[in-house]
This record gives C-alpha cells, structure tokens and sequence, in this order.
C-alpha cells in the first residue's frame, strides 16, 4: 500500500490551478525532454481522458509546453509558455484524442523530434498532487517516476548486457535502489531502467555506450 503524505494531497509548489492538470503535466514533459540526447525542434503532444477535455481551461497545454522547455512546476514562465516556444521557434501542436479510452485519465503522449529528424514518444500520466509517471517509451511498456536519479539503456535483449551495464555502475560506486527490464519481446529492443539514491557520474552513460549491444543511454537527474 502506497503512502500519501499531506504534500501530496496540497500538490506542489506550481503554477495552478490543478496539480493533475497542470503540475503533473509540466512533470512528465520535463522528464521526457531529459531522455531527448539531443536538440529538440518539433513536438507534439496527444492527450487522453480529461487532458483531452480539458487542457485548455485547465492550463495543461502551457504547463506541458513549459515542462518540454525545461521549467519546473513553480516556473513563472509556464504562464508565457506558447510565446517563449515561438521566440525560440519551437514547433508545437497538441492534439485531443477522446476515442482511445483504455488508458489512464490523466495521459499525454509526446511525441519529440530532433535537429536531426530523429524521433522518440514518451507517455506518461498525471498521477494526482504534482506526480507523474513514465509507463511508455517507443513501443515498449516501461514504469518509473523520475523521482531518483533515473539511468534508462536501449538495448539488444542479448545475454550479458544487463551483466556489463551493472559492472559499469558497481566500477563507479553507483548504489542501485531499483533495477528493471523491460522489453519488446524476447530477443529484439529492451530497455534497463536503474534508479539510484544518488547523483549518477557524469561519465556513466559514454561507458556503457562501448557496448556494441547498447544503442543509446539517458539519464535523468533533478
């Protein structure tokens, strides 16, 4: 059973008027452009259940716009999101999807585009008082919150690479406090998501990329 403090039921410090709308919303997005490697030119976001409903009234547009620039929840600037992201000249659309309901109310996928054309989507749902959780990359099913040090590998689903990434973290001191695999199926693309109590070396990511089995590495540190 999962435990709820009081700041979890006033929500976070933000840029109102709702945690779910527009607090979780800025936090998946801004936990999502940490896994884009690159410059990101173009994004595009889908939402689901009450975020189709709703994202304009409730600010959820511009709290994900802000949370895809990098601002935090409490940023100021989430309120001039929409201008800064022309000033910058980031392309951005959102598109309401209220057929799919199988979902979680409170979802968004966000699809982002490179310098490079390069494309990664990101779903994530608004779990209520400024939480957020990550449950899709690609086409791959995958779970985390971002609230440790989060290190996420693509992968080869072949034996031995989840052998080398944990050697990678044990030669560099990292503490594991969790470690999962999620996969497309058995032998094509899996991801390695590790959560770490602490600050994860800066290096850590182009030592597991010598790896021949490892496509790309992310990581996320607040």
């Amino acid at each position: 059973m999962s435990f709820i403090s009081a700041f979890d039921v006033m929500g976070p410090n933000m840029i109102g008027p709702s945690s779910s709308h527009t607090a979780g919303a800025a936090r998946i997005a801004f936990l999502a452009r940490k896994m884009l490697n690159s410059t990101l030119k173009k994004v595009q976001f889908t939402l689901y259940g009450s975020f189709a409903k709703t994202y304009h009234g409730h600010g959820t547009d511009r709290a994900l716009l802000g949370g895809i620039m990098g601002f935090g929840t409490d940023d100021m600037r989430i309120r001039d999101s929409f201008e800064i992201a022309k000033d910058i000249g980031l392309d951005f659309s959102f598109v309401p999807n209220e057929i799919e309901t199988d979902v979680h109310p409170n979802t968004v996928d966000i699809l982002m585009t490179n310098e490079n054309g390069n494309h990664i989507l990101i779903r994530g749902e608004s779990l209520g008082g400024g939480k957020a959780r990550i449950c899709r990359i690609n086409d791959v099913e995958v779970d985390f919150t971002g609230e440790y040090s989060t290190l996420i590998v693509i992968q080869k689903d072949k034996p031995g690479v989840v052998t080398y990434i944990t050697k990678c973290l044990s030669d560099q001191g990292v503490n594991i406090a969790f470690m999962r695999l999620f996969r497309e199926s058995k032998g094509n693309t899996a991801y390695s998501i590790v959560e770490s109590d602490g600050l994860l070396p800066e290096n850590i990511a182009e030592e597991i990329r010598k790896s021949p089995n490892v496509s790309d590495v992310m990581i996320i540190q607040l």
